[in-house]
């Protein structure tokens, strides 16, 4: 069965400039992800994994090349078009958690639907971040302040909060860089049964035992996908 191609780039570049020299990030990538795809990136300090996460997350702009979110040409819009598409259509997960300490639990969750277009019910809001919680595992933790949890557990809200909008895609930065191992394994754990149940994820991390998890396995060395391993077929 064919898979819809929800993530297309084409020759993609990224330069980064200054008066005295070129820094070439990104050199022609080209990349599709697929509906229910789990992609992995990895590769060494300055490879090009941070250029290639910030552009699929519309936190960027490539150079050259073109960059398609479901098919809507994402290349060149606008600081306020991305921010549009990135709210509709992509979750972060990040290393580093990105809580708000003063909000509780489900503050946090609800913060991506408090920005949507049109403006959501508080009912509608209020159903999301419960099902998103469910989906996690934290859904008895709601009034509950980040700093008043685990790192796991703050991980987990942390994705709750990249599930709540139905992204088209979860990015995730080194999801266990702040993690021990066991909390580290439990959240990996938790991104396969998502990606089980559908959502598609794309992955950068330099854990080699993790990064196996994945259906694909990219290899990204001085701005080039080197190498692609199908660890097993997406859907």
């Amino acid at each position: 069965m064919t898979q819809k191609t929800i993530i297309q780039m084409k020759n993609l570049t990224k330069v980064f400039a200054t008066q005295e020299m070129e820094t070439h990030a990104l050199r022609g990538i080209n990349l599709d992800i697929y509906q229910q795809d789990y992609v992995s990136i990895s590769g060494p300090s300055g490879c090009g994994k941070s250029s290639l996460l910030s552009i699929l997350g519309l936190l960027d702009s490539p150079t050259s090349g073109q960059y398609f979110i479901n098919d809507i040409d994402v290349s060149n819009l606008s600081i306020n078009q991305r921010a549009e598409i990135r709210n509709q259509h992509i979750g972060f997960v990040f290393q580093a958690f990105n809580l708000i300490d003063e909000l509780s639990v489900f503050d946090n969750v609800a913060l991506p639907l408090r920005y949507r277009e049109p403006i959501m019910s508080e009912s509608d809001i209020k159903q999301q971040v419960m099902d998103s919680l469910e989906k996690v595992g934290m859904s008895h933790r709601t009034g509950h302040k980040p700093n008043q949890l685990s790192g796991g557990q703050q991980q987990r809200i942390a994705i709750a909060r990249a599930l709540v909008g139905n992204p088209t895609i979860l990015l995730v930065d080194e999801p266990t860089g702040n993690l021990d191992s066991k909390n580290g394994d439990a959240v990996m754990e938790m991104l396969e049964e998502l990606n089980q149940q559908g959502v598609a994820i794309c992955m950068v991390t330099l854990d080699s035992l993790y990064a196996d998890m994945a259906k694909r396995k990219l290899h990204l060395l001085d701005g080039v996908i080197a190498e692609q391993v199908i660890m097993q077929e997406a859907g």
